[in-house]
């Protein structure tokens, strides 16, 4: 072993008031003497653990005198090999300076003893501590002693007594996920319309105690017999319904409800299953629900136009375009006067009350002119080589148009039908398809005949039907 030279950092005096640790005399550091090598064993009785070393030389050297500085103490003599071992060991750096490396050539190690267990220990209880030493060398490998094996295909001795249950071996397939129609499910579609009905029914209350409570003001009886809810038309105005109107009425309603029923389902269908397209271009297929929603359209543009023109001809156009700016504050008190409860003096057959002609108006000549520009440009009519009208009326806002413009046609055939109802139904159906301003059934069961016919044109609108119709104006494929 090396020796050191130097002198030693010296820290605080272990009493108070001596020098500091250690002392000057220890400068300069003694070498340590060598420790041989011991291998223990237990030679375990009984009664009490017999230690004996063993791998030692028969005579121990005695440790060496610390010596000056620069001088080498002599190393001390190696343990003889024991008999029968073998096996070479790697040599590191000698002990002493100038000396052969450590350990010597002559040296062999000795074998590993037996490893003594826990179990084989038997240790009297007044046994101190000074007599019991380590069982097995710690330089031995920790997988010299085989863990025990435990026979697992051996059956139990006895009966098991615990049972886990059926669910630990039968698990419940998870539910099916329920049908939806949009966003919902059923449940929740009647849920939402069973709330909203009644949201709507409270708020239609409040909204008429409020409106009752504001007519009963001495200024709103005032406003309300200025502006009884119509106005005079222009002289010459024609009074009742001709035939014509009638049927042209009858018409508008049969190609309006396929319209809308064709334009849900166009928006709606996934995968069509049989397609049209014209002689003249057979690559430009569209869909048989798409022909037949434009077809309809077409007709009810025809019908339209007739209607135009009959209603400039004829006069009956002064019936439903405003003719004086009275009809705003009239149309104001008309409606007061409907969501009130108590609704204005109907005489269709002369002349509407101003919310009537409003809506009539606004029917005819903005949103009907809307469905039809909208419906074109998404058609395939419009012109695809006309790149500059293309980009000045895009597609995309022709489709945000159309789709609201078809929502009011169907609020307003609602609230249509059921004013028609409760303001004098007899009354207004012959009207409306009688030609006639009395009060008989004739009108009433007219109109349960047009309802037969639109309900029977509903359920034939379907491939079977339409595909030999489309056939004499194209080519009808499948997929």
């Amino acid at each position: 072993m090396a020796t050191f030279t130097g002198s030693i950092r010296r820290g605080l005096p272990r009493t108070p008031g001596g020098e500091p640790w250690p002392v000057a005399a220890h400068d300069v550091p003694a070498e340590s003497p060598a420790v041989p090598e011991l291998s223990p064993t237990v030679s375990a009785t009984a009664d009490t653990p017999n230690l004996t070393p063993q791998g030692m030389a028969a005579t121990e050297a005695a440790p060496a005198p610390a010596t000056a500085v620069g001088s080498a103490a002599p190393a001390p003599a190696p343990a003889p090999a024991p008999a029968g071992a073998a096996g070479a060991v790697r040599r590191g750096l000698p002990r002493t300076p100038g000396g052969e490396p450590w350990p010597p050539a002559s040296f062999v190690p000795a074998a590993a003893p037996a490893a003594v267990t826990i179990a084989e220990i038997s240790t009297p209880a007044d046994a101190s501590a000074e007599s019991v030493r380590t069982t097995a060398d710690p330089r031995e490998d920790a997988t010299a002693v085989a863990p025990r094996q435990t026979d697992l295909t051996t059956p139990l001795p006895f009966t098991q007594t615990v049972f886990p249950g059926k669910y630990a071996f039968v698990h419940a397939a998870p539910a099916p996920e329920p049908a939806r129609i949009g966003p919902f499910t059923k449940g929740q579609w009647a849920g939402a319309v069973i709330v909203g009905g009644l949201g709507l029914l409270f708020a239609a209350g409040m909204a008429v105690l409020l409106v009752r409570w504001l007519l009963s003001l001495s200024g709103m009886q005032d406003f309300l017999q200025a502006f009884p809810g119509e106005y005079h038309l222009p002289e010459g105005a024609p009074v009742g319904f001709p035939a014509w109107l009638g049927w042209q009425h009858f018409f508008n309603v049969f190609l309006m409800v396929l319209i809308i029923r064709t334009g849900l389902t166009v928006r709606t269908e996934k995968r069509p299953t049989v397609f049209w397209a014209p002689k003249a271009k057979p690559k430009g297929k569209i869909s048989l629900t798409l022909w037949f929603h434009q077809a309809l359209d077409l007709l009810w543009i025809i019908n339209g136009a007739v209607f135009i023109v009959l209603l400039f001809v004829t006069g009956q156009w002064m019936r439903i375009v405003p003719t004086s700016w009275e009809v705003f504050p009239n149309a104001l008190s008309a409606a007061l006067q409907y969501i009130s409860l108590d609704w204005p003096t109907e005489n269709g057959w002369v002349n509407y009350n101003s919310l009537q002609q409003l809506a009539y108006f606004t029917t005819v000549f903005v949103a009907a002119p809307l469905a039809i520009v909208t419906g074109f440009r998404m058609s395939k009519l419009w012109p695809a080589k006309a790149k500059g009208l293309s980009k000045a009326y895009p597609v995309e806002l022709a489709r945000a148009v159309h789709f609201p413009v078809m929502l009011y046609f169907v609020v307003f055939i609602a609230v249509h039908v059921i004013l028609v109802f409760a303001t004098g139904a007899l009354r207004n159906l012959n009207h409306m398809y009688a030609g006639t301003d009395v009060e008989n059934w004739v009108g009433f069961w007219l109109f349960v005949l047009s309802l037969v016919v639109i309900a029977g044109a509903w359920v034939a609108a379907r491939p079977l039907v339409l595909a030999p119709i489309a056939r004499l104006f194209g080519n009808v494929s499948g997929r």
